[in-house]
């Protein structure tokens, strides 16, 4: 299934929601292309995986670039509602160790509310 994204703002955060495969090619170029958009207008981002059945190297790498894209924007992002299979691919990269991950989207953006 291709990548759809829809974004909305939520008390000053943006919101990307994520459905489909994250994945080498116009998958990763789209999330790539509309995060890099929005982080020079609002730095701090949540990205909801709830409805991502798949990453694969090209889309973690990708992940990892956006992250870093937002730190040097003085932003950050977070991620939220990762399915069993995201977190484990996350966690046998040992990258559940570089995001934020929240359980829920309400939790993730009360966490940017917290560090304010």
């Amino acid at each position: 299934m291709q990548l759809k994204l829809a974004t909305r703002t939520k008390d000053g955060i943006l919101i990307v929601e994520c459905s489909g495969r994250i994945v080498f090619g116009e998958e990763s170029s789209l999330l790539r292309e509309t995060v890099k958009k929005a982080v020079l207008e609002n730095n701090r981002i949540v990205l909801n995986l709830a409805e991502v059945n798949y990453i694969d190297s090209g889309g973690l790498g990708t992940l990892v670039a956006l992250r870093t894209t937002a730190l040097n924007a003085g932003g950050t992002i977070k991620l939220t509602n990762l399915t069993s299979r995201v977190t484990d691919l996350l966690q046998i990269t040992k990258l559940l160790t570089v995001f934020e991950v929240y359980d829920s989207e309400a939790e993730a953006i009360d966490s940017f509310r917290k560090a304010a």
